[in-house]
């Protein structure tokens, strides 16, 4: 299809006039299956630590699925923290931006569940991606049933939460806030 010259004009105009309100920083997890819960532990962390403008909105997002697409669609940077399977990574902090999300990016602990693949399957579909994306997650080593994370990946919180901050610093930084 050829577009005339002022529609492929005003197209390039809006692409880059685009103003940034948001970066959402999203924990996912179930905290009652051990490691299952290292994205909620992550987010929480990261707030604790972290003194940012009222543009970045830490979400704990638990479980929630599908109620979670509004975080992912109103945003102009998403990072999530999650445990990532397979299992038999080897133990240590991984960071997936854009294009490089793998499609095993949510270990379901029921079928019944949506995972985060399918809601950015969906947001794809709506055409509402966020402009970044970044997923920091690392293997989980215990899923057991009971709280708290495996001295492993309790280890590794501090790195996670270091990678996040400097995406959020370089975002900031690039999308002039």
């Amino acid at each position: 299809m050829h577009l005339p010259q002022r529609a492929f004009s005003l197209y390039q105009i809006t692409m880059t006039e685009v103003k940034y309100n948001r970066i959402n920083v999203l924990g996912l997890g179930n905290v009652l299956y051990g490691d299952e819960g290292f994205g909620v532990e992550a987010v929480k962390s990261f707030q604790a630590s972290a003194d940012y403008p009222d543009i970045v909105q830490c979400i704990d997002g638990g479980t929630q699925g599908i109620y979670l697409l509004d975080y992912l669609e109103s945003c102009d940077a998403l990072i999530v923290f999650d445990a990532l399977i397979p299992l038999e990574y080897e133990t240590g902090v991984y960071v997936y931006r854009n294009d490089e999300l793998p499609g095993f990016i949510h270990r379901k602990m029921s079928s019944h569940q949506m995972g985060f693949s399918e809601l950015i399957g969906i947001a794809r579909l709506q055409g509402r991606m966020p402009l970044e994306i970044a997923l920091i997650g690392v293997p989980p080593r215990n899923l057991d049933l009971g709280i708290g994370l495996s001295s492993e990946n309790a280890a590794l919180l501090p790195e996670a939460v270091m990678k996040a901050k400097t995406l959020v610093d370089e975002w900031l930084k690039a999308f002039q806030f």
